[in-house]
């Protein structure tokens, strides 16, 4: 493990611009080390963008955002092959999905058939035009944002598509002395442009490969799959984990626990994690939703009902 010691170089630049909200910010860097995808509801102008910028600076990639509109097309993403008159054939041109961290703003703004040009992207780290196949840059990591009180002209997101996110989380509004940190030091200059790197992708590829090589317990790997099991039980909820959960769920915790300095899991890893994985994955029942529960309390109430493994020294 011996890059772990990069991981508190990477968050403190990032609190260079994003002042006061250090879970985000943990959690955010857990989902790069996990190779996830993150998703992002929040009301506007709360640092976002200012997140994804940020994470690509500090690992020295490349970073493209995309503002999805209602006539944005799956081709301005994957990318065309456009016929050369000199040549004779056609040539790929690749879209903004090929680079490292992308931005994709506002994603339930598009059409489903745009939507859907990220499955791929994010699942098979691929994209294929034409018949052919393009593999993406690694590390590859999508951040995606969406607007939670604005509905007029978006698309929900697809349950198939929110199960490719491994977190979904909000930043929030900061504290009062927290706001007034940020505009004394917003005042003075543009802190997001004198961002420097502290790493680099092929070290941020070589961690995220040593986070697939911490322990993680079969108990608690018994305990992950005890938990994805009661959603789909509880009568609050009418579509529960998939599968997929319970891997990005063990994935996130190993990523936690590496974040910690650990090669091992314990509990806490898995408690730190599972509500960002796994809250955006449910559906609730419409009595539940009448009954003004959210996918947070009722994921609680089913954490609450198994024994936390205890596991031998």
């Amino acid at each position: 493990m011996q890059n772990q010691e990069v991981i508190g170089d990477i968050v403190k630049n990032i609190e260079k611009v994003i002042i006061g909200k250090r879970e985000a910010i943990d959690l955010a860097v857990i989902t790069l080390l996990s190779e996830g995808h993150l998703l992002i509801e929040d009301v506007p102008g709360v640092g976002k963008t200012t997140l994804a910028n940020a994470i690509s600076k500090s690992i020295d990639c490349g970073f493209n955002r995309i503002q999805f509109t209602p006539d944005t097309m799956p081709g301005d993403i994957t990318g065309v092959s456009v016929y050369n008159m000199q040549t004779g054939q056609f040539e790929f041109t690749p879209g903004a999905i090929m680079n490292h961290i992308i931005l994709a703003d506002e994603v339930n703004r598009t059409s489903p058939k745009t939507q859907a040009s990220l499955l791929e992207a994010m699942e098979e780290r691929q994209i294929s035009v034409d018949g052919k196949t393009y593999p993406l840059p690694r590390p590859f990591m999508v951040i995606a944002t969406q607007n939670p009180i604005d509905y007029l002209g978006t698309y929900n997101l697809p349950e198939a598509q929110l199960d490719r996110f491994l977190m979904k989380l909000s930043i929030g509004y900061p504290s009062m002395a927290d706001e007034k940190r940020m505009a004394d030091y917003y005042i003075r200059q543009s802190p997001i442009k004198l961002l420097e790197a502290v790493t680099d992708g092929k070290t941020i590829s070589a961690m995220q490969e040593e986070v697939k090589t911490v322990k993680i317990h079969q108990d608690l790997i018994s305990y992950i799959i005890e938990i994805i099991d009661g959603t789909r039980k509880d009568t609050n909820i009418t579509l529960g984990a998939s599968p997929r959960a319970i891997l990005a769920l063990i994935r996130a915790s190993q990523a936690a626990a590496y974040y910690n300095r650990r090669d091992y899991c314990i509990p806490d890893d898995i408690h730190k994690v599972i509500q960002p994985v796994i809250r955006h994955r449910l559906i609730l029942s419409p009595e539940s939703r009448l009954n003004k529960l959210t996918a947070e309390m009722v994921l609680d109430k089913i954490i609450a009902k198994y024994r936390v493994p205890i596991l031998p020294v």
